[in-house]
């Protein structure tokens, strides 16, 4: 997702960045693109934590998409042109396989998957369902290992875009959740249903913080066994904190700003 934290330029911690290659690149749309690089060795992550990566001593953090058991970090990134003052993420644009990228040797982050909970509702704005995706992989795969049962928690995955292109992990998230229907359930929803982009679309529709109350009480959430994640445009996360807080909803959050 788009960078969570502000870029550190202390040239002391430089020393501890560690060198790794993209391995691949895909693009989504014009300012959307998931690219993969090197897991340095002995890399851990928790899902929902964070990478800083680097490019020419300019550093971002973000969210990582892959689960730990991945062999490489995937991440979900969104352009910020040079015009509008972006740094790393023009680089970004210009990396072919092979290319180098520094990554800061822990991962970091406290937005991660809490089990205490029974139900876990979701709510993201496109680079926002990085997290989630993670916690997905993860949870299936030790599902598949018989590590845990697929009935002890679900994840309900409101994922709102101005545009249908920019669900980037649609067709996973509808896979999970048609394989796995007691741990994933997904609802993509568009905001301009009525602009030509969005002409082919004939599914939910509106702001993820507009439907977020209706979905709770439609799905029968309850405050005292669901959890709400927020992770996305701070607009749309105190949009969900004013409407769920006072219904006794206890809300985790992750921001992101466009500015790298």
């Amino acid at each position: 997702m788009t960078n969570i934290k502000q870029s550190v330029t202390d040239p002391k911690r430089k020393k501890n960045l560690l060198n790794v290659k993209l391995i691949k690149r895909e693009d989504i749309t014009n300012d959307l693109l998931k690219i993969w690089i090197e897991k340095p060795n002995g890399y851990t992550f928790k899902p929902g934590q964070y990478c800083t990566i680097g490019i020419n001593g300019i550093e971002r953090a973000y969210s990582i998409v892959s689960a730990p058991y991945e062999k490489n970090i995937e991440l979900f990134v969104e352009l910020v042109p040079e015009n509008e003052g972006g740094a790393l993420t023009p680089l970004i644009w210009k990396l072919s396989p092979d290319d180098p990228i520094t990554i800061r040797p822990r991962a970091k982050g406290i937005f991660v998957f809490n089990d205490q909970w029974q139900n876990h509702l979701l709510l993201a704005t496109v680079t926002g369902v990085v997290p989630y995706v993670s916690f997905i992989r993860d949870y299936i795969k030790k599902i598949e290992n018989h590590e845990v049962k697929n009935d002890r928690h679900k994840m309900h995955v409101l994922m709102g875009a101005s545009y249908l292109d920019e669900f980037s992990y649609d067709e996973e998230l509808k896979s999970a959740a048609l394989k796995y229907p007691d741990l994933v359930a997904f609802v993509p929803s568009v905001s301009r249903p009525n602009e030509s982009k969005n002409s082919d679309w004939s599914g939910t529709t509106g702001r993820v913080n507009m439907l977020v109350r209706d979905y709770a009480n439609d799905n029968s959430l309850s405050p005292n066994d669901t959890l709400i994640y927020a992770c996305g445009h701070p607009g749309m996360i105190e949009d969900v904190k004013e409407k769920m807080i006072p219904l006794g909803f206890t809300i985790d959050e992750e921001r992101f700003w466009k500015e790298d």
